[in-house]
């Protein structure tokens, strides 16, 4: 085996056994696989087409099914063009959801390459979620107990995914929230930048532009070896070409930046305060 290989698998070996800050269940884990081959090879017997303010890219919601099974995916061919100077690219969806699944953070749905109406695009799982960010602060919901806790971490888990991935357009609606406080996230079209804003400087530190509480305050142990394990070899084994040299490049400059922003908190508040 490679390199690259062993690299790739010692993050993932990082990520197995931390059910306390994977958000999707074991069980649902385990189904992975499997729901990567549905978003791929299912029939499309419904479509949806969403527009303007609803969504900005023009995404699908396609109803797929196979050997009996139906569910929804999200399919997304937005590529190169600019939204509101925004640069879109359907391979983001597809490297963040890699990405997630290898370093464990597991935060995103299985996220395929699918073909409809002859374009190639990206497909997503599509997650019935209990309430968005969005809604649960207009309901002023909160978590109960040590679910407080645990929503906590993995709202700095999603900083600190977001820092890595330059993920600009992290708004309320594409934090999914499920009903015992699992955050899901979706929505990576906008990622994987290559320009100087994306690369010398984190979005989520103490100058976020909503305030210095935004900050990727705790992460695991276990996180936080797999981010300084990546190299470019194992970013490009994990995301194959859905990223250029440029993008896994720039991927390797903020990882480098938030290596340093975390051993610089680690060294003024303690190990304990930071990792756990």
């Amino acid at each position: 085996m490679k390199k690259a290989g062993l690299v790739f698998l010692a993050i993932v070996c990082l990520g197995i056994g931390n059910g306390l800050w994977a958000q999707f269940t074991a069980a649902e884990l385990a189904d992975f696989d499997k729901w990567e081959d549905f978003l791929k090879t299912a029939k499309v017997v419904a479509q949806k087409q969403y527009s303007g303010a609803e969504a900005v890219t023009n995404p699908w919601a396609l109803t797929l099914e196979k050997d009996g099974v139906q569910h929804k995916g999200l399919w997304k061919s937005a590529f190169g063009e600019r939204v509101g100077g925004h640069k879109e690219s359907w391979k983001g969806e597809i490297a963040a959801y890699r990405l997630s699944r290898a370093l464990g953070l597991n935060m995103v749905p299985p996220t395929v390459e699918r073909e409809f109406q002859g374009d190639r695009g990206s497909c997503q799982l599509w997650v019935d979620s209990w309430n968005n960010f969005e809604t649960v602060l207009k309901k002023k919901l909160n978590p109960p107990g040590i679910k407080a806790m645990y929503f906590a971490r993995a709202m700095c888990l999603q900083r600190a995914f977001d820092n890595l991935i330059s993920n600009e357009d992290r708004h309320q609606r594409n934090y999914l929230i499920m009903e015992d406080w699992r955050l899901i996230l979706i929505d990576h079209s906008r990622t994987f930048h290559t320009t100087k804003n994306f690369t010398t400087k984190l979005i989520y530190d103490e100058k976020f532009k909503e305030g210095p509480q935004f900050i990727m305050a705790t992460v695991p142990r276990a996180f936080f070896e797999a981010l300084k394990a990546l190299t470019a070899e194992s970013i490009r084994t994990t995301v194959g070409d859905y990223l250029t040299d440029e993008e896994i490049a720039a991927t390797m400059a903020r990882r480098d930046l938030m290596v340093a922003w975390l051993d610089k908190r680690i060294a003024a508040l303690g190990e304990a305060a930071v990792l756990y």
